[in-house]
């Protein structure tokens, strides 16, 4: 992989973590705000460490190393610079699976974003699906019936890695549902900072997995996603305390966040299937639909 790529994927890594993690950022800011000086600092500066080393960077050699157990911790960190033959055979042979699950888990979210939560209508249709929202479940269930049945014929993990991605997220959507709840209560009483402080790093980790699983759209590098995951989250962190107001008028930032989750999801299901797709096609595509719906909410300014 030349520079170009390397920097190509690196940079659309960057920007999919820090859009997608927006309203992450909002909660954080609204939170903190209710805090003492003592707290945000504490926040800012380990809840940081933790948000990145151990989050997004431990989760996705987590991800490697459960679908290649023989690797060891450290084999499913280095295995994507390797040159054993053994090594790169163990990678390429359990991709299908961690793509499946992962292509699954982001169109179910793209899905429950379009059918189901309140959004800035972006364009035009999406009035109308939300007004159809009884058709998630049919959609999604339909979905995972579909690609169950067609990763059968190739390999029983790989269907078991759909089924998966679907558990997933529904484990992190009621922990999520929880989190508007919890967030409310927060806001409205007198609870300790520390109390605010678990809840935020809770709300971090749930949140963290749609970005970590959406990187394995752009690349199977664990290195790569450790770096580009990181520094996303090192610029959201910023944008947390200095200037997360601005970011909020840009208001069809998650619509760009959601479309760019429904392109990298079907990327990785067409990918575990064997289709050949170009590793410039995500990071492109990502930075192609953000910059739309960025242009978008910034003539809805003027």
């Amino acid at each position: 992989m030349d520079l170009f790529s390397l920097i190509l994927i690196i940079s659309g890594l960057v920007l999919f973590e820090v859009v997608s993690s927006i309203d992450n950022a909002v909660i954080n800011a609204e939170v903190l705000s209710t805090m003492g000086q003592k707290a945000r600092r504490w926040f800012l500066t380990w809840g940081l460490f933790l948000a990145v080393f151990l989050m997004r960077g431990l989760l996705p050699l987590l991800i490697v190393w459960a679908a290649n157990p023989s690797l060891g911790p450290i084999g499913a960190l280095t295995a994507t610079f390797s040159n054993d033959p053994h090594v790169i055979e163990a990678i390429e042979a359990t991709a299908p699976i961690l793509l499946s699950g992962g292509g699954v888990f982001l169109l179910f979210l793209f899905f429950h974003w379009l059918f189901l939560e309140p959004k800035h209508y972006g364009l035009r249709g999406e009035r109308f699906l939300e007004s159809q929202s009884v058709w998630f479940y049919a959609i999604v269930s339909i979905l995972l019936a579909v690609v169950v049945w067609f990763a059968l014929q190739i390999h029983p993990m790989m269907a078991f890695g759909s089924v998966v991605g679907s558990t997933i997220f529904f484990i992190t959507h009621g922990f999520k549902q929880n989190a508007e709840v919890q967030e409310k209560k927060l806001l409205s009483s007198a609870r300790s900072d520390m109390s605010k402080i678990l809840y935020l790093e809770a709300i971090d980790a749930s949140f963290s997995i749609d970005g970590v699983l959406g990187a394995f759209a752009f690349t199977l590098s664990v290195p790569l996603i450790l770096i580009g995951n990181g520094i996303g989250a090192i610029i959201l962190r910023q944008l947390t305390v200095s200037n997360i107001d601005r970011i909020k008028e840009y208001k069809y930032l998650k619509n760009g966040a959601m479309y760019s989750i429904a392109v990298l999801g079907t990327i990785m299901i067409l990918d575990s299937f064997q289709f050949h797709i170009p590793h410039w096609l995500s990071p492109v595509s990502t930075f192609a639909i953000i910059g739309y719906f960025f242009y978008k909410s910034k003539r809805a300014l003027v």
